[in-house]
């Protein structure tokens, strides 16, 4: 223990990366469909996987997780390259992707935006290392490489041709090469008070495509995934999740953290945080398990359906468990979702479709969860209102790029950003700004 405690963060970091995925590997063996693991990873693998996708109905329980297995692996052995330190956004990225193997991500669709972002560092003359964030983040797009390497500009998948390959690759190239451009410069869109900082150029990258492949080319957009929501099971899901994250407890515990330490972390308002560097890698990896926990018991208690698509939220929340995220300043943005969903029914003038356990508002929340600064920064009564407004805006979302993009629920983030972040610095005060002039008024020096 000695040993991993005077680890540096990143090399802590990567670490947490090899065991997540390993523990998916194994407990895809452990699955009672086991033994038609490779003949599901394989249907998987030449699947278009629209978003979301049930790959639980699509390949079963063992090749869902062993999917998603692979794909950390990948991602693990990226970040073990030369010169390469994870840190904050790394962790972003990596369970981003793992979780997006339960949905449509797998290893024949992620090398395209990959060749993209290894162009740009060949012609920018940059070490590949400092790219593996951007690298990942490539894979929001996987949808649509899947739909131009098996379909476009059919709607009936046709299996793998040499031009669909082109094609795909040629749409890889494009994306990767710029993305970093973008990513460099979507923290100014939203000031970092959204954690899905990617979704910005992922997702407009994904609206411009749509138009031009879909709208101006011609192409039949993809029918909405013919995969069942209700191929589920709450007793694997919660045995996995509950399982892997007090693994995460129990170690941070081994690690010296102490219930002081965590609570120090829980009163970060989580805006431009790295809870590895900032506090300890333990007090990480306790946030890890208990934002864990507690994302697994919101989705219990809502009454969500524990398909694949719910099994990749609860790895898409837990992102942001080392960049700011934690349960101190996400329930207020869990307590808006519950309120809209409840408050819309009454309102509703028709068949109301946005309950709060449907899939898409499950889905919904995951993403909403990114806005966790605005609670931390402002108060929880600000978090409330921004929950409420990424629930009415992220259903409509898709359609602007046609669930293409993965990251759908983070660009709804940004929007809301957009329309609430100016309101809040134009007519209200931060925590600590409220604090400071409590302080000046009462005449004692601030602490």
């Amino acid at each position: 223990m000695k040993k991993l405690r005077s680890l540096p963060s990143f090399r802590f970091l990567e670490l947490f990366f090899a065991l997540v995925s390993l523990s998916l590997l194994v407990a895809a063996f452990l699955m009672p469909d086991r033994k038609l693991l490779f003949d599901g990873l394989w249907k998987i693998m030449t699947s278009t996987c629209v978003s979301p996708s049930n790959l639980f109905d699509l390949g079963g329980f063992a090749a869902t997780f062993f999917n998603a297995g692979l794909v950390g692996l990948v991602c693990t052995i990226l970040f073990l390259l030369p010169r390469v330190e994870a840190d904050s956004t790394s962790v972003v990225a990596f369970l981003l992707t793992v979780g997006f193997g339960f949905w449509s991500i797998h290893l024949f669709n992620i090398w395209f935006g990959f060749a993209g972002v290894a162009l740009y560092c060949l012609v920018k003359k940059e070490a590949l290392g400092k790219h593996i964030n951007t690298m990942l983040f490539t894979t929001g797009l996987t949808p649509l490489f899947s739909e131009l390497l098996l379909r476009y500009p059919h709607g009936e998948a046709g299996g793998f041709t040499w031009g669909g390959v082109a094609l795909a690759l040629g749409v890889g190239l494009t994306v990767g090469f710029f993305l970093p451009a973008g990513l460099a410069y979507s923290p100014n869109v939203h000031k970092s008070y959204n954690h899905y900082s990617a979704a910005v150029p992922v997702g407009m990258a994904a609206f411009f495509l749509r138009a031009l492949l879909y709208q101006v080319l011609g192409g039949t957009l993809p029918p909405t995934d013919g995969t069942s929501p209700d191929v589920a099971s709450r007793g694997a899901v919660n045995l996995f999740c509950f399982a892997l994250f007090n693994l995460c407890i129990l170690f941070a515990f081994l690690l010296g953290c102490k219930p002081k330490d965590y609570w120090n972390l829980m009163k970060d308002h989580g805006h431009r945080s790295d809870f590895a560097q900032k506090y300890s890698n333990a007090a990480f990896l306790m946030n890890a398990g208990v934002y864990g926990l507690f994302i697994l018991a919101y989705y219990n208690l809502v009454g969500a359906t524990f398909n694949a698509v719910t099994m990749g939220c609860i790895f898409c929340m837990l992102a942001c468990c080392n960049s700011g995220s934690h349960p101190g300043n996400v329930w207020p943005i869990m307590l808006g979702y519950v309120a809209a969903s409840f408050l819309f029914r009454w309102l509703s003038v028709g068949e109301y479709t946005q309950a709060i356990n449907a899939q898409a508002i499950v889905v919904g929340l995951c993403f909403a969860s990114g806005l966790s600064p605005i609670a931390g920064k402002y108060g929880w009564y600000f978090g409330i209102p921004a929950g409420i407004l990424h629930f009415i805006l992220v259903t409509s979302v898709p359609l602007l790029h046609g669930s293409l993009c993965l990251y759908n629920g983070g660009l709804t983030a940004a929007f809301i950003c957009l329309l609430f972040v100016p309101v809040l610095e134009r007519f209200f005060k931060t925590k600590e700004e409220r604090r400071a002039i409590k302080t000046a008024k009462s005449g004692s020096p601030a602490i």
